[in-house]
């Protein structure tokens, strides 16, 4: 108990000291699974708000407008083929959404897989989501948050990270001796990476786990074959024609979350590509009406 408090006092602190919208270090004690990181990979954010090269992984908080918080909080994990960031459309935007119909949002910028700065670079991005999810939780009377309404939101590859957290979270990769779950309540999983198998994005595949990784490694990080009946429920969007990821990444994923009779939701649209964000240009439709009506009916957006 007494690490408990510790640390919501530690947190606190923090908190105080960064406001709404600026970045929190997501290890302000030292970044587990790292290397000195050389002088030559400097982190760079471009004009379109790509970020590469991070080292110094952040937690950025954005509140909705007081009075309107409803107490579910989501942490997003932007895409970008664990070779970026997409942190404008896949990232901010998301953000701020949530922030309309009364979620607490954290963006994360996670590590992306290296060898330049990771002892293991297959369980460097995974630590940073399960230490975003342990951060809300613990944190989550600061925030005006309900510790059993945390949920994670993934683009692309953020969605095979968000995908691994959601299934991996028994195996805890980061400092837990307060034993905070990091299991998240729920996921969404926006045209996500989920399988290293045939239907794999192969940049992401090899980005994370090498060019020639052994079969074990290939199935660990499938995470259609590490669904259980305690993987979270999920709510998945896709595009048919997704040159870049094949729909059979959803569609496995549902499959398995079926078999597992895990509750799940998945909406398909015919058009509309890879990595269109939040509005699929091809259609009227909108996924974050659906995706906001899912949260409603599985009682999330309930103060």
């Amino acid at each position: 108990m007494k690490s408990i408090l510790i640390a919501l006092v530690l947190i606190t602190a923090t908190f105080t000291a960064y406001s709404q919208q600026s970045p929190m270090p997501l290890y302000p004690k030292g970044i587990p699974n790292s290397k000195p990181t050389p002088a030559t990979y400097v982190e760079v954010t471009d004009k379109n708000n790509w970020i590469s090269k991070v080292s110094i992984p952040t937690i950025t908080p954005y509140l909705p407008e007081k009075g309107t918080a409803n107490g579910a909080a989501i942490v997003i994990f932007p895409g970008g083929g664990y070779g970026g960031l997409a942190n404008n459309h896949e990232g901010m935007a998301i953000a701020k959404a949530f922030n309309s119909i009364g979620v607490t949002a954290f963006l994360v910028k996670y590590r992306l897989p290296t060898d330049e700065i990771m002892i293991d670079k297959t369980i460097g991005p995974l630590q940073d989501a399960q230490r975003a999810i342990q951060i809300v939780r613990q944190g989550a009377a600061i925030w005006g948050v309900d510790p059993n309404r945390i949920g994670i939101i993934g683009f692309s590859a953020g969605g095979h990270l968000a995908s691994t957290a959601g299934t991996h979270f028994d195996k805890v990769v980061i400092d837990n001796k307060d034993n905070i779950s990091v299991r998240p309540d729920f996921m969404m999983l926006i045209y996500p990476v989920i399988t290293f198998g045939p239907k794999a994005h192969t940049g992401s595949r090899d980005n994370l786990i090498g060019k020639n990784p052994s079969q074990a490694m290939i199935d660990l990080y499938s995470n259609e074959k590490q669904v259980t009946t305690n993987t979270p429920p999920t709510f998945l969007i896709h595009a048919q024609d997704d040159g870049a990821v094949p729909v059979e990444n959803s569609l496995m994923m549902y499959e398995a979350l079926t078999n597992a009779k895990v509750k799940v939701e998945m909406h398909l649209f015919q058009n509309g590509g890879h990595g269109f964000g939040m509005p699929n240009p091809t259609t009227k439709e909108k996924w974050f009406d659906w995706a906001a009506a899912w949260m409603d009916a599985n009682g999330w957006l309930k103060k």
